[in-house]
């Protein structure tokens, strides 16, 4: 009887395991994904895994998020989300790029060493140029630095193009000013009561732009480290974590982790518009929608945080920094584009933006169509 219990036992964890990896197929197939890859190393612990949406417009560049998750499944639901931000966020931009990301999995303040990263930096070194990767949450220049020991595929360096962050909160700035244009007839930030969720490089960088508008900020951060070095330079309001949706404010930016609105945060909301740098903010689609029926204005995220990635882009045709802030400012125009063709196509701006990456994919692809020997 015992035998035949963990046979059972057995059957049933392989079933599952079968239709897990049957379900990751069926979901890569939807929504045309080339490549989900696992990668170990036993020496540092380093475990993780990259994935590769669409290399139609160019070799897919994505960030390299370190985050502790809860389980395996966690950490595939979000870089497959992930990388496919990263397509529709590059092909917006207008940069020849696909998209990618990477997760690694495990506690950053534990496992951060020299060999780690190198070892990270030989894996992204075999996947032969079709995956470059970057910064992202808990990954900085130095660990660039320590990757880019192991391979070439790799921006965002400090003696180049550097940290990121300010160049996406400055695209957030600009997207948010467009959204203002568009609720309230003026771009002027001057006493809009903005709330901040997470005061990370992303975060801080747009708290002391916002500041410099005159408008009145208020921060929320699980870690209180960040709040501290806000609040010591900036005149902010602090908002506990639990009750950042308790308050009235004119503007929501979200810079922490995604799918931040979803059905039960979205009846708390008490803002005309949302416009942050964190990804996937919408837990679903259909959310968009419900923000547009309530009234709320969302300036997609993909598209208003991609002043990161713009400027690393640089890196790779020959830095500038000033053309790649040029280049980040034209981020205000790509918004309120998008809310003319939302008001156009009568779709949400979330639906507006998909439409302008799918269209440009969708070109490129099929002028690529005809055989052309190199």
């Amino acid at each position: 009887m015992k035998a035949f219990t963990i046979t059972l036992k057995y059957v049933k964890i392989k079933r599952k395991w079968r239709r897990n990896i049957l379900n990751k197929f069926d979901y890569m197939a939807k929504y045309g994904y080339e490549q989900l890859v696992y990668f170990y190393d036993k020496e540092t612990g380093l475990k993780g895994i990259t994935c590769i949406h669409d290399t139609t417009l160019g070799p897919a560049l994505g960030g390299t998020r370190l985050w502790n998750y809860a389980s395996e499944e966690e950490a595939v639901e979000d870089v497959l989300r992930l990388a496919r931000g990263m397509t529709y966020k590059n092909a917006v931009a207008g940069l020849n790029l696909g998209g990618g990301k990477t997760v690694l999995i495990g506690d950053p303040d534990k496992v951060k060493t020299e060999a780690y990263w190198r070892a990270f930096g030989r894996y992204v070194q075999s996947l032969n140029g079709r995956y470059i990767t970057a910064e992202d949450v808990n990954t900085n220049t130095n660990d660039m630095d320590y990757i880019a020991m192991e391979t070439s595929h790799i921006t965002g360096l400090e003696k180049t193009s550097g940290d990121p962050s300010p160049f996406t909160a400055l695209g957030v700035y600009w997207g948010m000013r467009a959204s203002c244009l568009e609720t309230y007839g003026s771009n002027e930030l001057k006493d809009k009561k903005v709330l901040v969720q997470g005061v990370g490089q992303v975060g801080y960088n747009l708290v002391k732009l916002l500041v410099q508008d005159g408008a009145k900020v208020f921060i929320s951060d699980i870690k209180q480290e960040k709040i501290d070095r806000v609040t010591r330079e900036f005149p902010v309001t602090i908002v506990p974590f639990k009750e950042i949706f308790k308050g009235s404010y004119d503007i929501f930016a979200p810079c922490a982790m995604g799918a931040i609105i979803n059905d039960e945060t979205i009846p708390q909301f008490k803002f005309k518009i949302i416009c942050g740098s964190a990804n996937n903010v919408l837990k679903e689609e259909r959310h968009g929608v419900v923000l547009q029926n309530k009234g709320i204005l969302y300036a997609p995220d993909y598209v208003v945080n991609a002043g990161g990635v713009i400027n690393v882009y640089q890196e790779i045709i020959g830095y500038d920094s000033q053309e790649a802030t040029k280049k980040v400012e034209k981020i205000y125009d790509k918004v309120l584009d998008i809310f003319k063709i939302s008001k156009e196509k009568q779709i949400t701006p979330g639906q507006a933006a998909n439409y302008l990456a799918e269209e440009r994919i969708r070109t490129i692809r099929n002028i690529r169509s005809n055989y052309i020997k190199r």
